[in-house]
């Protein structure tokens, strides 16, 4: 600790005899200091306020119909981004500043300065914006704010538009897309339905609903046809077992008995024909079994009256005359032949379905899994369709509100005005700092000349530094003469010193005044 203290009193020594350097040193400095703060030009500050109210009443009125901007962040982003490059440039020319330019490097320059002195303010969240600019030349100020202010209006006016043009282009683009998409979904679902047209069902049953209405349906034919087997071999007993003539008569050339039960059957074929056609279409397997039972019947009559119209001699003779329950009992049977015959054309027609839909529902789960996949496709085109439909309607209802009301309200709060008074350089505080700068560069000055021009108070240090040994040392005394000569010297020093003070003391104070006065 004592060698870090007496090593510091060394260092103190040795700068107080190099102290008239250092005060020199001060001097050339303060002054140096003084003519550059002083032939600084004064500069003088424009500035503008705005508020931006981006409160709208069409806002909550339209809420839900268009998409509300969200003007505050647009506004802070545009005041963040306002000064740039392009927007100088237009500056520039707006407020006349490229008129005393004389080449590229000259312009480039005034825009450097422009982006570094241009300041735009905001107020927090009151959309309250202060804009400035400082200048030697007032006017010139002034005419950089009024076109800033200009610049920061259309800006935020024309960047909307531009976005909202943007959004309606793209959103037109992709709904163009979509359609495309959606109609090849469409496409794909119906040319599925064509390929399986078998599969698909009208009344909104799974196939495997149709297969059990089929296998019903069989089940109830195919009862039917045992109902109607049965009556036909009853009515077949009762037949045979009915006498089919009452009393003999004279021969008849002509078996006249015949076409009357052609006709009875054919008859009774066409009624069932007629309810079958009520109930289904002409091309229905019962429909279509009825129409060829009556198409044979009728071609028997046919051939039963061209048999009549042969010689007698070719003709058997009848002797006999008909029994009428006879007659009956053959009608009705032909009746149920005829049941028979539909029900069994029904029954095969059934099998034939059922078989069919059997051998189709392997393929069922196959086809349904395609199925799914091609309506969750469409729905999904649907939905994103459908939704950018109504995003462009909203942009189109954002786009009229945005023409009709603006997309904010800017109220001039303070238009451009130049202060009265140059805002800078501020000497008061600059003349201070001058004093505080020469004074250390003073000392600096004294250190490093004592460091490389070392004198040496004690053996310590000398051994220390010559690295040799000290074998003594010679004490001086000094005259009375020489006692002056260092007293003298001290009050110089002093009196240099406090002149130095005195006369940035002067200065700042008359400085002080001046500006209050100007105020």
């Amino acid at each position: 600790m004592d060698e870090v203290i007496s090593q510091g009193v060394s260092i103190l020594r040795g700068m107080w005899r190099r102290r008239w350097i250092g005060l020199l040193v001060a001097w050339v400095v303060a002054i140096t200091a003084v003519v550059v703060i002083v032939r600084t030009p004064d500069k003088y500050e424009a500035s503008a306020r705005i508020f931006v109210d981006t409160q709208s009443v069409l806002t909550p009125l339209m809420s839900g119909l268009a998409i509300p901007p969200n003007i505050d962040q647009q506004i802070s982003m545009l005041s963040r981004t306002l000064i740039s490059r392009p927007n100088v440039e237009k500056l520039i020319r707006m407020a006349d500043l490229d008129l005393g330019l004389k080449s590229k490097d000259d312009q480039e320059n005034m825009i450097d300065s422009l982006i570094k002195t241009l300041q735009i303010q905001g107020a927090g969240r009151d959309n309250l914006y202060t804009l400035a600019f400082r200048d030697p030349d007032p006017e010139r100020a002034k005419r950089v704010v009024q076109s800033f202010l200009s610049i920061f209006v259309e800006s935020s006016l024309g960047g909307k538009r531009k976005d909202s043009d943007s959004a309606k282009k793209f959103i037109d683009e992709q709904v163009k897309v979509y359609q495309k998409k959606l109609e090849e979904a469409e496409n794909r679902v119906k040319q599925f339905r064509l390929r399986n047209l078998e599969m698909s069902t009208a009344d909104g049953k799974d196939y495997y609903s149709r297969i059990g209405d089929v296998s019903s349906a069989l089940s109830g034919a195919r009862l039917a046809l045992r109902e109607a087997e049965n009556s036909r071999d009853a009515l077949k007993r009762q037949v045979a077992g009915e006498e089919p003539v009452l009393l003999p008569e004279a021969p008849d050339p002509v078996n006249a008995d015949i076409v009357p039960q052609v006709d009875g059957r054919i008859e009774a074929l066409k009624r069932n024909l007629d309810t079958l056609r009520q109930r289904f279409t002409d091309e229905h397997p019962d429909v279509v079994g009825a129409k060829r039972i009556i198409d044979g019947l009728e071609e028997q009559r046919r051939a039963e009256l061209a048999a009549r119209k042969k010689p007698v001699s070719a003709r058997p003779v009848a002797s006999i005359n008909s029994n009428p329950v006879y007659q009956q009992l053959k009608v009705s049977l032909g009746e149920a032949e005829a049941t028979v015959a539909s029900l069994t054309t029904r029954v095969a027609e059934y099998e034939s379905r059922y078989a069919r839909l059997r051998e189709a529902a392997k393929l069922v789960p196959e086809v349904e899994i395609e199925y799914a996949q091609l309506n969750r496709d469409y729905e999904v085109h649907k939905r994103n369709y459908d939704g950018l439909v109504s995003r462009r309607e909203s942009a189109e209802i954002s786009g009229e509100m945005e023409a009709s009301t603006g997309v904010a309200d800017f109220r001039l709060i303070d238009p451009p005005r130049v202060s009265p008074q140059p805002v800078a350089p501020n000497r008061v505080l600059l003349f201070p700092m001058a004093l505080l700068g020469a004074l250390a560069a003073g000392v600096l000055v004294s250190f490093l000349v004592s460091r490389f021009w070392p004198t040496f108070f004690d053996l310590r240090s000398l051994r220390a530094v010559t690295g040799l040994p000290v074998l003594g040392s010679v004490s001086m005394i000094l005259s009375e003469s020489q006692r002056r000569k260092e007293r003298r010297g001290l009050i110089g020093f002093v009196t240099a010193f406090m002149a130095f003070l005195g006369t940035f003391g002067a200065g700042l104070l008359a400085l002080a005044l001046l500006s209050t006065r100007a105020i």
